[in-house]
């Protein structure tokens, strides 16, 4: 099998390209789109995308790069459900896998996996508390 002729992930710079080029999917895609468009008006994605940039930054790359934020309470009251968890994982490697390949690459996959699934076990927990999900 030959080489693959795309990069790893490395820096910050990266991360940026995928996080712009994954939620400009999101945002196109009839599934997620209409729940990230409830809930970050049109003037407030490149907030987002810093913000999301920062994230993986720290997460993928252990530099730091200046994310507060708590992410399990930001998707509490979404009324999100296992299609849009799918919908989005899909998306990710999708665009993980067109951008960059190696060992960070395998990883932010693998760590987008085990956030989906804790942030849908927190979800699961909250609504049979009485937590209702709301835009």
């Amino acid at each position: 099998m030959a080489p693959s002729a795309l990069a790893d992930i490395r820096e910050q710079d990266d991360i940026r390209r995928l996080i712009d080029a994954f939620y400009a999917r999101v945002q196109a895609d009839e599934l997620l789109g209409p729940v990230f468009a409830a809930r970050i008006p049109a003037g407030h994605w490149p907030q987002h995308l810093d913000t999301m940039t920062r994230f993986w930054t720290a997460a993928l790359l252990a530099q730091a790069a200046g994310y507060r934020g708590n992410p399990g309470a930001k998707h509490m009251y979404l009324p999100i459900e296992d299609a849009h968890f799918a919908r989005w994982l899909a998306l990710f490697g999708q665009t993980v896998d067109e951008l960059f390949a190696g060992d960070n690459a395998t990883e932010m996959k693998l760590r987008a996996r085990k956030m989906g699934e804790m942030f849908k076990a927190k979800i699961a927990s909250a609504r049979a508390g009485g937590i209702v999900p709301v835009l």
